[in-house]
């Protein structure tokens, strides 16, 4: 894998994390060209100690939580409705918006109007619109309602927005606060950051940035069910509700949970069944239950095409096929 990496041209991975029955296999890191968020930081160094933006593998970080908030009884059911959460905005909803659920934000088929299909230097992309409105919870909930709830599957920040503020209400505290008492500290995570927007809000759906050997134990307590050494940090239920397929998407041959994505690997003429996170830039966090397997890719294609096809290609060619 390394030397293949050596020989693609304008090739941008920072590292390859593998993990497997709970230890480290292989920790692989090379320099490159990095941003974080709008900064851009040549030929950056990348280590075990450093920490990367995980992009919008933060939104699988927010299910987590959400599982979490369901077993606190924080939630009462992912099938109640949105907008009593927010009484604030309670003049944009319909009865129609009415339905809307927390499962609908998770599964993002919230029915609300939009598209980030666009490129996101596109001011008519939906996210860099909502975070330019000033009031990124009334941008989100005022889009118009284009789907009945939970039939159509449609990638949008604003859904983990609002599951970031329901959060955060529920909880009394920010969302990193929570995060860091209820996921991070439990298994072990004591170095993170995480990225504000210009209100000093924490950024629910994009904003996380951790070391990579840490985000490969959230796979791995994925992996365990919710479970950590002797602590059930998530239940059982909730990971398998998360990870297993909720809906799917007519343009792609994947399918989505609660903020995870779902696909499938043939290795040896045999299928394997995955769960991943995905961010921007390359960003894949691969947990296959069924080898106790953790591979995790963290790159630097925040604009062009190879963030989509390169770390997949590593994980099939080289990663799944090792596992013995």
């Amino acid at each position: 894998m390394v030397r293949s990496l050596d020989g693609i041209q304008n090739v941008n991975i920072h590292s390859v994390t593998v993990a497997r029955h709970g230890s480290l296999a292989f920790d692989y890191y090379r320099k490159g060209n990095d941003q974080v968020w709008d900064q851009v930081r040549p030929n950056a160094e990348h280590g075990p100690t450093i920490k990367h933006d995980l992009r919008s593998a933060t939104k699988s970080i927010i299910s987590l939580l959400v599982g979490i908030a369901l077993d606190r009884k924080l939630i009462a059911s992912i099938d109640e409705p949105v907008f009593p959460y927010f009484p604030e905005y309670a003049g944009l909803s319909t009865p129609e918006k009415a339905n809307i659920t927390i499962r609908h934000l998770l599964t993002m088929s919230s029915g609300l109007e939009w598209d980030e299909n666009l490129p996101y230097t596109d001011p008519h992309n939906s996210e860099m619109a909502m975070l330019r409105s000033g009031d990124r919870l009334r941008f989100a909930l005022q889009r118009p309602l284009v789907a009945v709830p939970g039939t159509e599957w449609n990638y949008s920040g604003g859904c983990t927005e609002l599951l970031g503020a329901v959060l955060s209400k529920i909880s009394r505290k920010t969302i990193e606060e929570f995060a860091n008492e209820s996921l991070f500290t439990p298994i072990g995570i004591r170095e993170w950051n995480w990225a504000r927007y210009p209100d000093n809000i924490a950024a629910a759906a994009s904003g996380l940035q951790l070391r990579p050997r840490d985000l490969a134990k959230i796979g791995q307590l994925v992996v365990q069910s919710g479970r950590w050494g002797d602590t059930q940090i998530i239940s059982e239920q909730w990971i398998a509700d998360a990870t297993a397929p909720q809906i799917g998407m007519n343009d792609r041959v994947w399918y989505y949970g609660y903020q995870w994505w779902l696909g499938r690997s043939l290795v040896n003429r045999k299928e394997v069944s995955w769960v991943a996170a995905h961010g921007l830039g390359g960003q894949r966090l691969f947990i296959v239950p069924k080898f106790n397997l953790v591979c995790l890719i963290m790159a630097g294609h925040y604009t062009d095409a190879m963030q989509h096809w390169l770390p997949l290609l590593l994980f099939n060619r080289f990663l799944l096929p090792a596992v013995r």
